[in-house]
């Protein structure tokens, strides 16, 4: 039996952007007419391909094409993986028909969700719950684990969705298009979901991991990645000073990269000057760097742009809209004076653009390149060219800063929805910010929720350990910064160690947050340990074994990961860890 017969009378549904759901049930594979729209199923024995073609005369904008089906009865403790968007998009367990989707909470915020979720709109079914491009089910204790997968991510997003059916379980996958338009007589191959079982979370993760990756080409061969980035000390009030003390202090510590993060630029948008604060030149800064022997690593938000930034000013029409009056916000943030905006990647002149300003940096000396905010183009709004998905406008801007970076740059994705950056980027954020505190404070300002996305050392945490399995076989991941020093921090000293600790054990990039002149030699023998560590997990993962969360289904946020010989174990209460080789 094939993976689609298994799936019964499944039904198939296509829906446009504020309509109805146009709905048919399905008896096999072959094509399916709905509307105007046709979709063909395809048989593949580990689930299913299909494609969606216009068959009408005019053009129809379509928001998803949806597979539903009965995944049987609803056992008393059912759980899913809830794999996140984006790079900081939380990923851990959910109980179905117990927890709720953040969008159903009252007040949730639209940029919020649209940051944090394929489909900006607030779910239907406040019981039902999502998982981006990959989740693993527990539905029936005794029963196989059931795992499901999008064969990829760039040309639309996928999304599983699952809900409580009169003690039943409807599962559903969807991929969403977000409005593209399909012209008469067009067709558009959809990615194809592979369907799985097994009685392990962490392999039927590791295994589609592996099938994405070699299906998207994944740059997994960079070396483990060892550094100093500004942000976690200077945060946005970087200055050269700062920049060039620190790489003074260097001097013995085991860094490759030396990389200065956000603060620098004179304008959101604005690439290729420095702000006052910075009297030299980028190729300046860059060259000072190289000659202490590292790396030198630069932070920007390529498909961003300020209201006050030249860019903007001088070529309004690149930005994408909201609607006739307004652009298109991609983020308010208060350190770059408020709101910014959006550009439009789907012009070939902005896609020039931003290939010459990547060309650039790379030119200047910068060939280690932080690319932030990246998820901004998939954003709701008006774009030049409404024949691309979110996705594919996410896409075009990631694959013209490789082009003008080059095949040897390393490419960091953060804020980037994870399917997209498959085959493009070296490593990719896959966890919120870190920060100098364990829990949100309460002083923070939380978006309705969606507290698991906020900056706290707690939260990454959580993604370090659900998606370890993603190491070495979709890129390098990198779980965020190192803060090893014990002053100006609220971090204490238990904590600092057990997120130092899943760092090394995860195996993923090691760079430091601090101003050096704060960390002592027992910061350095800590800084030792995690590396020993990574070296060690890192060289399993790229053996083919990548570090394991060993409570993936049970815990929210886990408590245990196992990599190149060791095994850790967390009391979160504390935090306190258990390290064991």
């Amino acid at each position: 039996m094939s993976a689609l017969e298994a799936l019964g009378s499944p039904r198939l549904a296509v829906r446009s952007p504020g309509g109805a759901a146009t709905m048919a049930r399905v008896t096999g594979p072959g094509p399916v007419e709905l509307g105007a729209l046709t979709v063909t199923l395809e048989e593949r024995a580990d689930g299913w391909g299909w494609s969606v073609a216009n068959a009408g005369g005019d053009p129809v904008a379509l928001e998803c094409v949806r597979l539903e089906w009965d995944a049987g009865p609803l056992g008393g403790d059912a759980r899913m993986l809830r794999h996140g968007y984006q790079s900081w998009s939380p990923t851990g367990v959910a109980r179905i028909g117990v927890d709720r989707d953040p969008s159903a909470t009252p007040g949730s915020i639209g940029l919020v969700r649209g940051m944090h979720h394929a489909d900006s709109a607030v779910v239907a079914d406040p019981h039902e719950l999502r998982s981006e491009l990959v989740t693993v089910l527990a539905l029936t204790p005794g029963s196989p684990l059931v795992g499901l997968g999008f064969d990829a991510g760039a040309g639309h997003d996928g999304t599983f969705r699952v809900r409580p059916d009169t003690g039943r379980v409807a599962v559903a996958a969807e991929a969403h298009l977000g409005g593209a338009v399909l012209a008469p007589g067009a067709e558009r191959r959809l990615h194809g979901v592979t369907v799985d079982e097994g009685d392990d979370a962490s392999l039927l993760l590791e295994a589609w991991a592996a099938r994405a990756g070699q299906a998207g080409g994944a740059r997994t061969g960079a070396p483990y990645q060892v550094g100093w980035c500004s942000w976690y000390h200077y945060f946005h009030d970087v200055t050269e000073a700062a920049l060039r003390a620190n790489l003074a202090r260097s001097a013995g510590w085991p860094f490759d990269v030396f990389q200065l993060d956000d603060g620098w630029q004179r304008h959101i948008g604005d690439w290729l000057a420095t702000n006052d604060r910075f009297p030299s030149t980028l190729p300046e800064l860059a060259g000072s760097i190289a000659a202490e022997g590292r790396r030198p690593g630069i932070w920007l938000a390529p498909f961003l742009a300020s209201p006050g930034s030249e860019l903007a000013a001088a070529h309004p029409d690149w930005l994408a809209r909201w609607d006739e009056q307004r652009p298109l916000v991609g983020m308010v943030n208060p350190g770059w004076g408020g709101a910014v905006h959006t550009l439009d990647t789907t012009r070939p002149e902005v896609l020039a653009h931003i290939e010459h300003v990547a060309a650039e940096l790379v030119a200047a000396g910068f060939t280690y390149l932080k690319l932030d905010f990246t998820y901004a183009p998939s954003l709701p709004g008006r774009f030049h060219d409404p024949a691309r998905t979110p996705a594919e406008r996410v896409r075009a801007g990631m694959e013209a800063v490789r082009r003008g970076a080059g095949p040897d740059a390393f490419l960091l994705g953060c804020g980037l929805p994870l399917g997209a950056g498959i085959g493009v980027v070296d490593g990719m954020r896959i966890g919120p910010d870190v920060a100098p505190h364990w829990e949100v404070r309460p002083d923070q300002w939380v978006p309705p929720g969606y507290d698991g996305v906020e900056p706290a050392t707690r939260n990454a945490w959580r993604n370090t350990l659900s998606r370890s399995f993603q190491h070495r076989r979709l890129w390098l991941n990198d779980p965020d910064c190192l803060m090893l020093r014990a002053a100006e921090t609220d971090l204490s000293p238990d904590a600092a160690r057990v997120w130092a600790l899943a760092v090394g054990v995860s195996g993923g990039m090691a760079l430091v947050s601090d101003d050096l002149a704060l960390l002592d030699g027992g910061a350095r023998r800590l800084l030792d340990e995690v590396l020993a560590l990574g070296r060690a997990a890192d060289a399993e993962a790229a053996s083919g074994r990548p570090p394991r969360c060993d409570d993936l289904l049970e815990s929210d946020p886990p408590t245990r990961l196992t990599g190149g010989g060791a095994r850790l174990v967390v009391d979160l209460t504390g935090p306190r860890a258990t390290i064991s080789r």
